[in-house]
């Protein structure tokens, strides 16, 4: 089956498309996180821990352009806790294609319209304890988390397709060295081995550099198991026609892995990493959590999520843990997206 057939076919799949829908529109909207974002990402306000801001369509009955209303603090007479409430007299319209800060699209294209604002607190996602907006900076965590995936599998791609492809159809004394430092990699415990691994990172470095080499990092780890797999299907076609004449006319081992096997793994390479791909945002989130992967100014949705970790958060501010949500969702569709292009390449599957 092509690649372009595979994807024709996953429309067949209901939950694997719609799973495909929502990964689309999640790195839509990391590509385009400051023209959806209303609020700087880093810009500190007074509004601490603000509450999600509600949304109001209509005015004494009848539908009005959106608004919210001002926000202000007072003591609870019962709790004595300062509480944000409502000025019910000071109204502030939303207005679409404003002007805002500044951003970059891309990393290129400098702009500053936004697709929606406000004069008035507008926290979709209420606010974490410096005041600036969860909605935002999520969008802006999502270019890191979602993006950690696609860099290092554009580094074990190659590396476990190359290794693994040689290792099969080489065999002898490569084949067993390749093999052993497999066994080597995959017996030490992957998260302690982050750990350690994500501690020699420089203090002060740029953020950039910072997240590539936290790529790095986990590519160095994560190319084994595409290794093993390619492997096993140079194995099973090494000994097929189509290889064996491409050997007689005189093809390079190379070229005969790329040229001509390859291709006829394709899709179980597509299942493989899109299967891949939840395991490395979640490391990069385990280590952001923890402290020890993405530094401020960047962020990810694990270092959001480290919000949590005080103790009163969950039961005072519990929009802190809308990070936590995002990180599953993504998780569940790569999963289900995987489940599905496996159904289609697996011919037993296929005839259930």
């Amino acid at each position: 089956m092509s690649l372009l057939g595979l994807l024709t076919r996953l429309a067949t799949k209901p939950l694997a498309a719609a799973a495909a829908a929502v990964l689309a529109l999640l790195y839509l909207s990391a590509v385009f996180a400051g023209f959806l974002g209303p609020n700087d990402p880093t810009a500190q306000t007074q509004y601490s821990y603000l509450p999600p801001t509600p949304v109001h369509f209509f005015l004494d009955g009848r539908p009005v352009r959106p608004y919210v209303y001002a926000m202000q603090k007072k003591r609870n007479p019962v709790t004595f806790a300062l509480e944000y409430v409502p000025n019910l007299q000071a109204r502030r319209p939303i207005y679409f294609f404003i002007h805002g800060y500044p951003y970059k699209i891309l990393g290129l294209i400098r702009s500053d319209i936004h697709l929606f604002g406000s004069t008035g607190p507008l926290f979709i996602f209420g606010a974490d304890s410096l005041g600036r907006g969860i909605f935002s900076r999520l969008l802006q965590g999502a270019q890191v988390s979602l993006s950690i995936g696609l860099v290092v599998v554009a580094i074990t791609f190659p590396l476990g397709l190359l290794l693994g492809g040689a290792s099969g159809y080489i065999g002898g004394r490569f084949d067993f060295i390749i093999q052993r430092l497999i066994e080597v990699l995959l017996s030490i415990p992957t998260l302690p081995l982050l750990l350690v691994l994500s501690m020699l990172i420089p203090a002060g470095i740029l953020p950039i550099y910072s997240f590539l080499e936290i790529a790095a990092i986990l590519a160095a780890l994560g190319w084994t198991g595409l290794a093993r797999i390619v492997r096993g299907q140079i194995l099973a076609m090494r000994e097929q026609d189509y290889v064996v004449a491409s050997q007689a006319l005189g093809a390079s081992r190379m070229r005969t892995i790329l040229r001509h096997m390859a291709p006829n793994i394709a899709s179980y390479l597509v299942v493989t990493i899109t299967l891949q791909i939840p395991g490395y945002i979640l490391a990069e989130s385990s280590l952001s959590f923890l402290g020890l992967g993405i530094h401020p100014p960047m962020t990810s949705w694990g270092l959001l999520l480290s919000a949590a970790l005080a103790s009163n958060s969950l039961s005072l501010h519990p929009w802190i843990l809308i990070p936590g949500g995002f990180i599953a969702l993504a998780i569940l569709c790569f999963n289900f997206l995987g489940d599905g292009l496996r159904d289609l390449v697996d011919p037993y599957r296929r005839s259930l």
